[in-house]
């Protein structure tokens, strides 16, 4: 058991007390982390564990840049209590049945399953494993994403959460598909309605890549010229943003644009909202913090996709977060190999890692630089995204209201903490064990104010690649609770 004193409620500034009663079954922690006992958290901040709506995996087929036991540990040790992971994986996360012999088929077939959607759901049993976060799954918005055809509702329907779940496990309820995408690439011409036609029928989201370009390594302007490396034009972002906003005033499907980077496609989306229609957006720390010009200094660990933008793009970025035309943060997180990363511009992939800094990074830009507040934060990190996911971010404030005591005189050395003695002067005890559904309670314990240097090697991903390496951020969470159960901590006593 471990007890938490004076800790804070993120959108009522009460300070409680809070017991957390259990481990989770896939509980780990840093060295000296504290796991039972009392910890003084005065100072700290109580909030709705982060929840991630674009993370890769790398599950199966490319386990050697990262594992959904890596993953999820990354997760974890961000403050994560849920993640939607994307379909690009190896074989394609589509509802087709894996072939024998194909890229990544032995991964699943050798563990008894049909599907990737079966395997991944199953991880856990099929590898003896206990994953500390929670994880809902994204189908391909294509077959094989491969842009030719639309993938069959008839294949993946029946993991939707609310069809037939008397008759699923526990596993398949657990990780449900909750959204549609083709992530990578956009959906293609040749697909589109049809695909429209399945978001439609599905109720999911289409979480739509909103980029293309056919050549091009990074953004178009000076520091492309100066490297001498073809350049992306920003266009390539507003053309798939104006497409899609018109489908969706067609149809009234929900378009998710995900990792939003030029101005002009913020200006579309803040009249597309206007106008009243069902989209939504996100982008990603590295876009707020980071402009072309760290090309220069970080080289290919600042390649991804959509590229880095301008310093105006970056500010827009910022600009769109504070008006609320952005709606949530995602990392995209994206594990690749430092050696993959080493083949220069024209050659290596695209993206970085952003699991286990990306609290800090996005605190540093926009909470340090004035533009929007900590529970501002929190918002775009754990309740937008958790919503997105068709999920409802845990309530602190009201748990406390129906479950809260008054804390014993123990609970402070038997020493009054105010000018009276009685209940109303100690803080309220939350006792995570006695709440009607403990397992619905996911929290993350922040230290918004804490300072701390970004270090790659002590991360938990699999991967290093990230140009934040050497950072100075402030704001760290410090512990993940899933499930009223302690999932990682790195709280010290």
């Amino acid at each position: 058991m471990l007890t938490l004193r004076n800790i804070k409620v993120w959108n009522t500034d009460e300070v409680i007390d809070l017991v957390v009663p259990s481990a989770h079954a896939g509980l780990f922690a840093e060295d000296g982390a504290a796991t039972d006992g009392d910890v003084d958290a005065t100072g700290l901040t109580l909030a709705p564990g982060f929840a991630d709506p674009h993370v890769h995996y790398r599950d199966p087929g490319q386990t050697y840049k990262e594992s959904m036991v890596s993953g999820c540990a990354a997760a974890a040790s961000g403050g994560y209590t849920n993640v939607l992971v994307m379909p690009n994986t190896v074989p394609a996360m589509d509802g087709e049945p894996v072939r024998a012999g194909e890229p990544g088929a032995s991964e699943v077939l050798d563990a008894g399953y049909g599907t990737v959607i079966d395997y991944l759901q199953h991880y856990g049993e099929a590898h003896d494993v206990a994953l500390p976060v929670r994880y809902d799954l994204c189908v391909c918005a294509s077959k094989g994403r491969a842009g030719r055809e639309a993938t069959e509702f008839a294949r993946w329907r029946r993991y939707m959460p609310g069809v037939d779940d008397e008759t699923k496990d526990a596993a398949q309820l657990a990780h449900p598909v909750t959204a549609i995408s083709d992530d990578g690439s956009a959906v293609t011409p040749a697909t589109l309605d049809d695909v429209f036609a399945l978001a439609k029928e599905s109720g999911l989201p289409l979480i739509e890549h909103c980029e293309h370009h056919d050549a091009g390594a990074v953004n178009e302007g000076s520091v492309s010229r100066r490297l001498g490396v073809p350049g992306i034009p920003e266009d390539t972002e507003l053309r798939v943003v104006e497409r899609d906003i018109a489908k969706a005033r067609e149809t009234g499907v929900h378009v998710h644009f995900q990792h939003v980077s030029t101005a002009i496609s913020f200006d579309a989306i803040r009249r597309a909202k206007a106008e009243g229609l069902p989209v939504t957006c996100e982008t990603a720390p590295h876009y707020l913090a980071l402009s072309d010009e760290a090309l220069l200094e970080y080289g290919t660990l600042a390649k991804m996709n959509p590229p880095l933008r301008s310093e105006a793009d970056r500010e827009a970025t910022v600009a769109a977060i504070a008006d609320g035309t952005v709606d949530m943060l995602a990392t995209d997180h994206a594990p690749h190999t430092l050696e993959e990363k080493e083949r220069g511009f024209l050659e290596a992939p695209n993206g970085i890692i952003g699991l286990e800094c990306a609290y800090g990074v996005a605190h540093r830009v926009l909470v340090d630089g004035g533009h929007i507040s900590d529970a501002r934060l929190i918002e775009l990190m754990s309740v937008a995204p958790e919503r997105l996911m068709g999920h409802e971010a845990t309530d602190v404030a009201a748990l406390v209201e129906a479950f809260s005591e008054p804390a014993p005189n123990e609970a402070h050395g038997g020493e009054p903490d105010g000018p009276g003695t009685g209940a109303e002067s100690r803080n309220r005890l939350l006792d995570l064990s006695r709440v009607d559904d403990p397992d619905a309670v996911d929290l993350v314990v922040l230290a918004t104010d804490a300072a701390w240097t970004v270090d790659p090697e002590r991360f938990h991903s699999k991967a290093r690649n990230t140009p934040f390496g050497g950072w100075d951020v402030t704001g760290r969470p410090l512990a993940t609770i899933i499930g009223s159960g302690l999932a990682f901590s790195r709280l010290h006593a």
